[in-house]
């Protein structure tokens, strides 16, 4: 396992990150990702930790705070080998205040999120979506003071668009709180509008993509593919996952999925290792987060690193994911001598 700054920060963090969305299975979205219990998560934190993941990553809206509760228990006695990540701004109580960056929420949100993870202190704390009620001044301030008291050591963001990641680092900088070096992202083959915009903004501004669902939410575990049923296990049954994740046009995945079909024949690896070492090769990329729902999903996703896709390989892989881009990104590769996309 190779590690990687996080952004511009000190932090180095593993290549792999485990997330705990299967952890719990509280509800009826997040029973779609799996219910492994204290059990089961020791034996995968074990595996884990053993083949140098050393970062996980949760969130107090998984299994509505079970996910914490139950990474927290499996790593008693393991927490000074390992680094914890979580989020917190979804609804997580029924108070009015239950919800959003303002100052009394995140500091609660902090505060509860310890109690269940069973720590002093997380690692890296992000804002799990941007609130557009919340001044980003009152978001960071709160967020610097928790740096402060010493309850975060980083901060970082999720699911933020390019002007709201922006405007919160200009604000950071200019009163010199602490800064955003992380942003949460969804990016995968079959996903791949982060480029567009956050890649070239954290290329510039020193923000590490650590990158959720690097399987485009299930579509690339080399279990779909043209002409053939829709496996009988798969997330992707649940009308309420596919309604609540990214949409991706059934032609388009196929096409994807034909040409990881071609690297693994040439690579002897599988579609969903190869998903994960393109993500891997990309710009800004400072972790990849990794789910299991047993040790058998674990030990496969390890397959993903200690080695690299060809140059050709990767470019076929480009080729077969490749979208138009948006406006006014279409118009300005038109112009390559002024370097608006030459450095993605």
């Amino acid at each position: 396992m190779d590690y990687r700054q996080l952004g511009r920060s000190g932090l180095k963090v593993p290549e792999l990150t485990l997330g705990t969305g299967t952890f719990g299975g509280g509800g009826a979205f997040f029973s779609q990702w799996g219910d492994v219990d204290v059990k089961g998560a020791s034996r995968l934190i074990d595996i884990a930790i053993e083949h140098g993941i050393t970062m996980f990553d949760s969130a107090d809206g998984y299994s509505a705070g079970a996910a914490e509760e139950i990474l927290g228990a499996a790593l008693k006695g393991k927490r000074d080998q390992v680094l914890i990540s979580t989020k917190g701004t979804f609804r997580n109580g029924k108070g009015v205040n239950d919800i959003g960056n303002s100052r009394i929420h995140i500091v609660q949100a902090v505060e509860k999120s310890l109690k269940r993870l069973g720590t002093d202190v997380i690692d890296l704390y992000q804002l799990h979506g941007f609130d557009t009620h919340t001044p980003v001044e009152e978001a960071l301030r709160a967020l610097d003071d928790l740096v402060t008291a010493g309850k975060i050591r980083y901060i970082g963001c999720s699911n933020f668009s390019g002007w709201h990641l922006m405007k919160s680092l200009a604000h950071s900088d200019r009163h010199g709180l602490a800064r955003y070096v992380a942003h949460q992202a969804y990016y995968s083959l079959v996903g791949r509008d982060y480029e567009t915009e956050l890649m070239p903004l954290g290329i510039d501004q020193g923000v590490g993509a650590v990158v959720w669902s690097p399987l485009g939410w299930g579509r690339l575990t080399g279990k779909i593919r043209r002409g053939a049923p829709r496996p009988q296990t798969s997330r992707l049954n649940s009308q309420l996952v596919v309604d609540n994740g990214p949409l991706v046009d059934e032609e388009y995945l196929y096409n994807v999925v034909d040409a990881l079909d071609v690297v693994a024949a040439e690579t002897g690896k599988t579609v969903p290792q190869i998903a994960l070492n393109w993500l891997l090769r990309r710009p800004t990329v400072s972790t990849v987060i990794v789910g299991a729902r047993d040790e058998k999903q674990l030990i496969e996703n390890l397959g993903a690193v200690g080695w690299s896709l060809t140059a050709e390989q990767v470019a076929k892989l480009d080729a077969a994911s490749a979208r138009p881009k948006p406006y006014p990104y279409w118009h300005q590769a038109l112009f390559p001598a002024l370097g608006a996309q030459g450095h993605v």
